[in-house]
């Protein structure tokens, strides 16, 4: 090769690498906007607290605010257990009501976590991949054709449900070629969903027996919650908090991709799949109780990402105290904007989510998911 080769070969790797440079300041340049990169523990520790912080007050507003107006010394009898009027009777319905909307928010938003750290896919939602109208679907069945009535029954039900849904959309996203990409996980989401929201209607439509009680309980809220209906709930949701925190640093690995995470040593399927399992359960349970709330999943770790960026170890548990937040702020709306009658918890996180889905697609411009 000649000097103007050398000369040409030179211009040509000087050019390439000019390129490479430029495109990694631009990444990082849209990482630190995005706030994905440059969080110390000590801000993601003031942030951890301010959340909190937040939490706490919503309570307080929760149990003080509903469609009756209550005084503070009914507020104060009721917190010591008396139920002598109504005002304390309206403030000891609101206490267990609450509770259940922690847990439920603080399930959704970590659900939604996990699967959008397991399938690489920033649409993934328990409601849009399926997995809350499968599980909706199976406790429906179990009540229309067996007649199921307890509480265990509702739950197992719908965790078994939730699973298949689960396996379900994950195969068919999987076919054809190349493999599952997120694209694929969110259009085969969303038509599972359609197909089993029409196969609800199917089973429920003949029955008019149990017709009012099913369309009520699948708009999904937290009205009418009880301590009975809440304590048969606690040990599967406590096994999905503890398998979904302790997937942190699996999760961390697969985001790295495939390749890279089995180069580590991670074990890619297994990782996945225990991942997925307290997803499952978490999603199931909640769904067994609440009725399918969707949305949730799919904003709160967007919003977590802004504050603590996508290292796990920080984003899942920021992931359940924001989504148990703003799952108990929607409900708070929800007793307020239609007093003296209430808005479900559900209504209100699809009106917020939509334009929130709407936005993330279009920011990652689909086609290029």
């Amino acid at each position: 090769m000649g000097p103007e080769g050398l000369r040409g070969l030179a211009c040509g790797c000087g050019k390439k690498v000019s390129k490479q440079i430029s495109m990694i300041s631009r990444d990082r340049k849209t990482s630190r906007k995005a706030g994905l990169v440059g969080r110390s523990n000590p801000a993601r520790g003031f942030w951890l607290l301010g959340l909190i912080a937040l939490l706490a007050c919503l309570c307080a507003v929760s149990v003080t605010v509903g469609t009756r107006d209550v005084s503070w010394p009914d507020i104060g009898s009721a917190l010591s257990g008396h139920v002598d009027n109504i005002g304390q009777a309206a403030v000891a319905v609101r206490i267990p009501r609450t509770l259940l909307a922690i847990l439920a928010g603080a399930a959704l938003g970590l659900a939604g976590a996990i699967m959008q750290g397991v399938t690489r896919n920033p649409l993934a939602d328990p409601g849009i991949l399926g997995v809350n109208m499968g599980a909706s679907l199976a406790v429906v069945v179990g009540v229309a054709w067996f007649g199921i009535t307890s509480a265990e029954a509702y739950i197992w039900s719908a965790i078994l449900g939730a699973g298949c849904a689960a396996v379900f959309v994950y195969t068919i996203g999987s076919l054809g070629r190349g493999g599952a990409t997120p694209l694929k996980l969110a259009l085969s989401g969303t038509a599972t969903s359609v197909a089993f929201a029409s196969m609800v209607i199917a089973v429920v439509l003949p029955r008019n027996d149990i017709a009012g009680g099913i369309r009520s309980w699948q708009i999904g809220g937290v009205g009418g919650a009880t301590f009975e209906r809440i304590m048969p709930v606690l040990p599967f949701l406590a096994v999905g908090f503890a398998i979904s925190l302790l997937s942190a640093r699996k999760l961390n690995s697969l985001a790295l991709g495939d390749e890279l995470a089995a180069g580590l040593g991670e074990n890619v399927a297994l990782a996945r799949a225990v991942a997925s399992l307290g997803a499952i359960l978490l999603c199931g349970a909640t769904t067994a109780v609440c009725g399918p709330i969707a949305f949730l999943g799919l904003v709160v770790p967007h919003l977590c990402r802004l504050l603590v960026g996508v290292d796990h170890r920080w984003l899942l548990p920021f992931s359940a105290i924001g989504g148990a937040g703003l799952l108990l702020a929607a409900d708070i709306v929800g007793r307020i904007v239609a007093r003296p009658a209430e808005l479900d918890v559900g209504i209100v996180t699809a009106l917020l989510g939509a334009p929130v889905f709407i936005a993330i697609v279009r920011r990652q411009r689909v086609r290029e998911l």
